[in-house]
């Protein structure tokens, strides 16, 4: 009589092949990137007017860094840092791109432009900033998935080029949102100008069709995130959640907005904490649904922003004690929000004073993910995730940081900053030196330049040398530049 049990215990054999428990599975993340949020936009870091009960968990539950940067004061240049581990400028992309809508009937062109630029009016030449990040560039999304084969999702703002550099064309396998929008057309459905000068307008936001007219847009998303979430529960999953919340135009829901009437300092405060309100109930939203998936212990969420937050006394927000604000080479523009949680890899309620970056989150990703580095190319980043789940006793070792913003943008010009330390160097290329003791001088109000010579040199030397070993592009002299009154 013939025997089942060698062929059911041969079945058997092949079950744990068939399916992969979940503390084996390689752990899920979720990357908030929020847009203009300013460093003092949470509670947790000490607002007095905004309230982000939702955001302050990932701080109480996991660790929140007080000196996180973005890797430049406008937001494309840290969207690329963000996705690939590299400075801005070895990436090529300096300057905020310029969406088709605002290149008039250029279109999209064959290649990037290499030409430098400038008018007589300006003493330097500046190299030209692109319309797309090259397809060359290896993102988070590619990474993880030709290593582990991850399911990833692009939601939100992407900015990082024409319909061919979209998300799904850089790695990811869902995009809701993402295109060449530096700010939404309206944050209510159907997110569109019907009256719009270009048909990308009148459109609407590419892959986001309107569902629900008037749904607020940071509802939409947080929407769309958690959908993937539970389609992708049993499978490791990247999420970007680039909300174009709290951009420009400063557009909320009236009742929301009326809430903080007695808080802010102007009525458009009002409607920007409205905003910062919008993403701390889509944050809450997300934790709701990994909670309810039972994903929370293999999930890591990191939370930051891509700039500092647009300042002008209260309009739309407020950096003090920070100098200044978006676009500026001060703490204002650069410093931002660094939140990550992890629980039961990352000790609750961490605080770490270390100065991490934008170009942090690939190696930190990947190394959380089992996916090794890149060796093909420079990275510049340094994976936290030995200072993380050490609570902070890890040192990083890093010695220095750079920005590079080799434009114009506000007086006195193009500039490049060095921070060593304590010490941070500006230098703008125009003249001027500015060196500041952040230790003890936070608000950026005292230059010791004058005072310090020696030290300015040496800061300014060990910048030169990391800009030409980066191959960063450097403003040029112009020889067509006319002096005023000449």
């Amino acid at each position: 009589m013939p025997s089942f049990r060698t062929p059911l215990i041969a079945l058997l054999s092949l079950l744990p092949f068939l399916s992969t428990p979940a503390e084996e599975r390689s752990p899920n993340v979720v990357l908030v990137l929020v847009d203009d949020l300013g460093w003092m936009d949470l509670s947790c870091q000490g607002s007095p007017i905004y309230h982000t009960p939702n955001i302050d968990r990932l701080a109480s539950e996991g660790m929140r860094f007080t000196q996180g940067y973005a890797a430049c004061a406008v937001c494309s240049p840290t969207r690329a840092a963000v996705l690939t581990g590299r400075y801005p400028h070895r990436v090529g992309v300096t300057d905020w791109i310029r969406s088709r809508f605002q290149r008039g009937d250029l279109g999209t062109p064959e290649r990037n432009p290499t030409a430098y630029v400038g008018g007589k009016n300006r003493r330097l030449l500046c190299p030209p900033n692109p319309y797309w990040m090259e397809h060359h560039e290896i993102t988070i999304a590619e990474a993880l998935g030709e290593a582990k084969d991850y399911q990833s999702a692009y939601i939100g703002k992407w900015h990082l080029g024409d319909p061919e550099w979209f998300p799904t064309k850089q790695g990811f396998t869902e995009n809701r949102g993402g295109c060449d929008y530096g700010q939404p057309p309206s944050y209510f459905d159907p997110y569109n100008q019907p009256n719009g000068r270009h048909e990308t307008l009148r459109e609407g936001i590419y892959k986001l069709p309107g569902r629900k007219k008037g749904e607020y847009l940071t509802t939409r998303e947080a929407d769309e995130a958690v959908a993937f979430m539970r389609e992708w529960k049993d499978k490791p999953f990247f999420i970007q959640l680039g909300h174009y919340a709290v951009h420009t135009p400063i557009q909320a829901i009236p009742e929301e907005a009326a809430r903080y009437a007695g808080l802010a300092r102007t009525p458009i405060q009002a409607k920007y904490a409205a905003m910062v309100a919008s993403v701390d109930q889509a944050m809450g939203q997300v934790l709701d649904v990994l909670e309810e998936l039972e994903l929370e212990e293999r999930t890591m969420i990191l939370f930051t922003s891509d700039n500092g937050g647009l300042d002008n006394n209260g309009r739309p927000t407020e950096n003090a004690p920070l100098r200044s604000g978006k676009g500026y080479a001060y703490e204002g523009g650069i410093r931002v929000p660094f939140l990550v949680r992890w629980p039961e890899k990352i000790p609750a309620g961490s605080v770490s004073h270390e100065p991490v970056s934008s170009i942090d989150l690939f190696p930190t990703i990947l190394e959380a993910c089992g996916v090794a580095i890149p060796t093909s190319r420079p990275i510049d980043g340094l994976s936290l995730l030995d200072h993380l789940q050490t609570g902070g006793e890890a040192l990083l070792g890093r010695q220095q940081l750079f920005w590079h913003f080799p434009h114009y943008r506000h007086a006195p010009g193009p500039y490049s900053i060095i921070r060593e330390g304590d010490w941070k160097l500006i230098h703008f290329w125009e003249g001027p030196r500015e060196l500041y003791d952040l230790r003890k001088d936070l608000g950026e109000t005292k230059n010791l330049a004058k005072a310090m010579p020696e030290k300015v040199n040496q800061l300014e030397a060990s910048l030169l040398l990391a800009l030409k070993s980066q191959e960063a592009k450097l403003p040029r002299e112009n020889p067509d530049h006319v002096t005023k009154g000449k």
